[in-house]
Order: structure tokens, then C-alpha cells, then sequence
């Protein structure tokens, strides 16, 4: 049985808690429509503050995320899963606590209500109570929470995340926030008894509080190692994330709040913090990707499912989101200027038996590989891309979606016959996404319908099946182009391609491999109970309810992934697509080669077999 406030008992109301905050909504509106003053406006003030807080953890986080920033300063190197992000999930609980017992400080204390705006004489008394009152009590109470009873009953929940983030710093019990209410109350509170409490005070201590908490639950050092050389004893006022991760992983050091000063005292400060400090500030994480998987945004609205936007968002199927909506001008913006200014960026990474592997963007959105006079740039792009991964030492660089696009650069052969000499292996993936697609089929079927039939995936999907004797409707106007893919089959099984040029000829076919774009009144032609299977991006409109749809060739990656804690596009968690896991075999097994261009027939089976080795799984 859990121990009183150890748990929260909002846990199972989801996004439906924030109907709590209504009574101070109500009353915030009341107050603005029928005062004449601003003294009474006490509930506005609680929500702003809570707003604000929110605020400051979610620019905290969004900032240690983005990786192409921050890289180099991080300090714990694995990543964020998605065990941890559900342990995170209510952090901001805490907000709703403290909104509620602020209400009651307000109501007890009438005084609060006519504040002045400013008062100077407040923030000193407030600081010297924080740095003499405070800062120990805090210091006393951490130490007393990593005893054994009360560290298994109640601070292991904060200890459970592997991996501080800002919004670790609000994953605790209601205990534990009831005594950070206290420590927090104590400045405020105090400077207000003696007559210099302030609006501003209060607004500034509470956000500065949680500024200082999100720095040091960051997992990047954003302090440089000079300032403390400069001001040694500056290191015994304010703690650094570095000082923080420190007591995260080793658990009986560093319990200082924001001031080591306790931590000398008490002698638990950890004695390697200071030469760490050094390290990640001048040195920093340098180490090598194994392997690269080279993508690109989707579109506008999907962008906003990159991680370091909302991270329990990007850490499920991505779907359109109207939480989103309010941010989409920034989204805009921001694709305008990656056109103009930006290079391939990390995006996210996940480590897999002792070997890192990264996600890079593209910094071009999908419609713009449409565009004729941005194909040059694009390219330009992907080769820059490509070039710096083989100047790092990458193993395996494997090209996303667009980016292995036939019209655009051969399906990567463009790069290699301009750069022969590339260490890196450039891979288009698509041997296994053919096999996944191949793998999904009905074991008796006889007959299939297949649109973007003459593509790399189209021609090797459609000469795999020819040699099984399966009959295949390939959908083209181009008989020149089906019959020189019709040539390359056994001359016994040429019988089996059939060139059709309407979808009216699919009516009676109940499978169907989409490749290329289908509109609604393209599907009416399949018969009922009509499966479709696809490698189209993006995938189609599930607008047949009498016929099932398949997702875009994808696989699960082994179940010893490490730190992998966002979902790839409207990918279930862990799923990556084919050619992200094409790559990835391609690097556990070792392979030499380039696999660019036209697709390997012969080789479909062997990729197969290899990914179901290493652990992959189809999705």
C-alpha cells in the first residue's frame, strides 16, 4: 500500500486535471469584469505564474533537446527512452499543487491582494532568507529524503529517470513538492512580514526557482569552466548541471539546491565535480555516429513532431494535433529559414549493442523535392551531408524517403560516381523495404496490382514476384520502360508482367501494392475486401471502409535499443521505417558496398534473413 502523498491522484484524469484550474479561471474573469482595481486580481496572477513556470520548463527542455546545439555539452550521453518519458509524463502536477496552496496562501494573508509593483528592499531580504534559510533546509530535507525509508517510499520516483531533463525536475511526489512549496514560500513570504513584499517579487523568485531547477536537471553545462577559474569562489554561490548530474548518478553527493556552499559544509560535495566540469566545458562529447540516417521533414504541420518541440507529442504516431496549431506561424517561419540558411542538422539518436546511431535532417520539406529549381539544392544538401559524415568516420550513411528519389539523384548514384573514393557507405535501403513489402504478401495470392510499377521498388517488387509465378498488373503508359523491366526476368516467367493502363483493370484484384499516389475515385476501382499494401509518400487516404490498408514498409528495431524515446513520423514506438532499417542491417552485417540505384533482386531474401537475425521484426 502506497504511503501517504507518495502518489498523485490525478494520475488516471489525463488531460482532463486541467478542468482544476477552472475555479481560478472563473474567478480571474469575475474579478476582471466587476473590479474597478487591480488589488483583487490575485487569480490572474496565480495563473500567469503557472503559465510562466510551464513555460520555462517546456524553452529549457526545447533547448537541451536540439541536439545540433547542444551535442557537444552534454553530459549523461544516452538518450531519453520511452520508459522515462512516461514516468515524466504528469510532470507538471507539481504546477497544479502549488497553484492550489498558493490560493490559500492568498486567502490567508489579505495582504498579498495590494501589493505595489516593485520594491528593491524586498528582493534583498528575500535573497538573504533564501541563501540563510532556505538553501540549508532544503540541503537538510534532500539529504533526509536519501535515507532509506523515505528514498524508496517517496525520492526514487525523481531518481528514476535515468537521464535529468527539465522536466525531471517536476517529477516527484506531492510530498516532496509540498516541502520545495515551503523552502520556496519561505523568501516570499518572509520579505512580505516585513513590509517589502512586491508583485515582482514574487513573479521573479518563483520563475528564477524554476530556472535554476530546469538548468540543473538539463543535462547540458551552459556554465563555462573560465567563470569559476575567474571568480573561484563563485563555485560555492551557484551549482552547475554538471554539479547536479553528478548527485543523479551517484546519489550521495551534491544535495545542495542551488548553492555548494551547503555541500562543503556538510563534506558531500563530490570531489570529481569540479575537474568533470572542466572536461565537458572545454573538451565535450566527441564522439563518432557509427551510422547516419540522412532524412528530411514531411511537412509543415509535421515538423512540429520533431522532439524538442513537445516531447510526450513526439513521443507517440504522429498525428495532426491541435495543440499544435498555435505554433504553426512559428513552423512557417522557421521553414523559411532553414530554406535560406540552414545545413543538414542532428536531429535525435539511440544507442544499439555499444554503437550510436543518428537521425540527420535535411533541412527541405517535402513539397520542395517537387520543385524544379530546388532539386540543384537539394542535392547540394544531401552531398554536404554525405561528406561530412565520411570526414567524421561514419560506417553507413542510409538516404530517407526523398532523399534516394530516382528523378532527383539516381537513388543515390549521383554521389557516388562524383565522389568515388567515399569511405562511408551510402545506402538507399530499399532491398528490405521491397522485402518487407514482399514478406506482407497472402501466402496463396496469384494475382497483384501494382501502381508506380516501373520505380527502383516497383521494378524489383514486380521481378520478385514474377519469378514466383504470381501474376502482376503493373500500371503504366510507358510500354517501353515495362518491357525492358520485363526483359530482365527469366524468359520462362516474362509471361507474368502484364503491362494495364486503366485501374479499371483491378477491379476483379484484391491485392494492391501502391507505389504512387491514388486518389478516393482511383480506389472505387478495387473490388471489396481489397488490401492495400504501399511504399507511397505520403501514405494514402484510408478511404475505402470495406478494404484494409497497410502502413508504410516498416520494422521494429531490436529490443536492446537504448535511448530511443520519439516515434518516427506515424511509426509506432520502436518502429523505424524500411529503409532506416535497411541501413542499419546494412551496418550490423558488415556490407562493403554501396547499395544505391537499381535494386538487387537476388539480394531481397538474403537482407531478409539478416534483419530477422539481428533482431528486427516486421511492424
Amino acid at each position: 500500500m502506497a504511503l501517504p502523498l507518495s502518489t498523485w491522484p490525478l494520475k488516471n484524469f489525463g488531460v482532463f486535471k486541467y478542468v482544476l484550474y477552472g475555479p481560478l479561471v472563473a474567478r480571474a474573469l469575475y474579478t476582471g469584469h466587476n473590479s474597478t482595481t487591480t488589488t483583487n486580481l490575485w487569480c490572474l496572477r496565480i495563473l500567469i505564474i503557472c503559465a510562466l513556470r510551464g513555460l520555462v520548463h517546456q524553452l529549457w527542455f526545447s533547448f537541451s533537446s536540439m541536439l545540433f546545439l547542444t551535442r557537444k555539452r552534454r553530459i549523461i550521453k544516452q538518450g531519453v527512452d520511452f520508459k522515462q518519458i512516461d514516468i515524466e509524463w504528469d510532470w507538471d502536477d507539481f504546477i497544479m499543487l502549488q497553484a492550489l496552496l498558493a490560493s490559500i496562501a492568498f486567502l490567508s494573508f489579505p495582504s498579498l491582494w495590494d501589493l505595489p509593483l516593485w520594491n528593491l528592499k524586498g528582493f534583498v531580504y528575500a535573497v538573504v532568507l533564501h541563501m540563510g534559510v532556505s538553501e540549508p533546509l532544503y540541503y537538510c530535507m534532500h539529504r533526509f529524503f536519501h535515507t532509506d525509508h523515505l528514498f524508496k517510499h517517496y525520492h526514487s520516483l525523481h531518481h528514476s529517470s535515468s537521464v535529468p531533463q527539465s522536466f525531471t525536475a517536476g517529477s516527484a511526489t506531492p510530498l516532496e513538492h509540498l516541502m520545495l512549496f515551503v523552502v520556496m514560500g519561505i523568501p516570499v513570504l518572509g520579505a512580505n512580514l516585513m513590509g517589502s513584499g512586491s508583485v515582482a517579487l514574487i513573479y521573479g523568485y518563483v520563475l528564477v526557482f524554476d530556472f535554476l531547477r530546469c538548468m540543473g536537471h538539463s543535462n547540458v553545462e551552459v556554465l563555462p569552466h573560465a567563470l569559476f577559474q575567474a571568480v573561484p569562489f563563485l563555485r560555492f554561490l551557484i551549482y552547475t548541471p554538471t554539479y547536479h548530474s553528478l548527485h543523479h548518478t551517484e546519489k550521495d553527493t551534491n544535495f545542495c539546491l542551488f548553492m555548494p556552499l551547503y555541500d562543503a559544509l556538510g563534506n558531500t560535495l563530490n570531489k570529481k565535480t569540479w575537474e568533470l566540469h572542466k572536461h565537458i566545458s572545454s573538451v565535450g562529447d566527441n564522439r563518432v555516429p557509427d551510422f547516419v540516417f540522412l532524412a528530411h521533414v514531411v511537412d509543415v504541420i509535421s515538423s512540429m513532431h520533431a522532439p524538442y518541440v513537445i516531447r510526450s507529442i513526439a513521443s507517440l504516431p504522429y498525428t495532426a494535433n491541435l495543440l499544435l496549431l498555435p505554433i504553426w506561424p512559428g513552423a512557417c517561419l522557421m521553414m523559411l529559414l532553414m530554406w535560406a540558411y540552414s545545413k543538414p542538422f542532428l536531429h535525435c539518436f539511440y544507442n544499439l549493442r555499444g554503437f550510436l546511431f543518428q537521425t540527420w535532417a535535411v533541412p527541405r520539406y517535402g513539397f520542395q523535392y517537387f520543385l524544379p529549381f530546388a532539386r540543384e539544392g537539394i542535392n547540394k544538401q544531401i552531398e554536404l551531408a554525405i561528406l561530412r559524415a565520411d570526414k567524421m568516420g561514419v560506417k553507413v550513411l542510409s538516404l530517407a524517403a526523398l532523399n534516394k528519389n530516382e528523378s532527383l539523384n539516381g537513388g543515390g548514384t549521383l554521389f557516388i560516381e562524383k565522389h568515388p573514393d567515399l569511405r562511408v557507405r551510402v545506402v538507399h535501403g530499399n532491398t528490405l523495404t521491397a522485402a518487407v513489402i514482399l514478406n506482407e504478401l497472402p501466402k496463396e495470392v496469384k494475382e497483384v496490382f501494382l501502381t508506380g510499377s516501373t520505380s527502383k521498388l516497383g521494378r524489383a517488387i514486380a521481378l520478385y514476384l514474377c519469378r514466383k509465378k504470381i501474376r502482376v498488373l503493373m500500371l503504366t503508359l510507358s510500354t517501353e520502360r515495362l518491357q525492358k523491366i520485363q526483359k530482365e526476368a527469366p524468359l520462362e516467367c516474362q509471361q507474368y508482367i502484364v503491362q494495364v493502363t486503366k485501374y479499371q483493370a483491378a477491379q476483379n484484384c484484391k491485392t494492391w501494392i501502391v507505389g504512387k499516389w491514388i486518389t478516393p475515385r482511383e480506389q472505387n476501382w478495387a473490388p471489396p475486401g481489397t488490401h492495400f499494401h504501399q511504399f507511397v509518400v505520403p501514405p494514402i487516404f484510408r478511404f475505402r471502409r470495406d478494404c484494409t490498408y497497410g502502413n508504410l514498409a516498416a520494422m521494429t528495431l531490436p529490443q536492446d535499443v537504448q535511448g530511443l524515446g520519439s516515434c518516427e513520423y506515424t511509426l509506432e514506438r520502436g518502429v523505424v521505417h524500411a529503409c532506416h532499417a535497411g541501413g542499419v542491417v546494412h551496418f550490423l552485417e558488415g556490407y562493403t558496398h554501396h547499395e544505391v540505384g537499381a535494386i538487387d533482386v537476388d539480394r531481397i531474401d538474403v537482407v531478409w534473413e539478416a534483419a530477422l537475425k539481428h533482431g528486427l521484426r516486421p511492424a
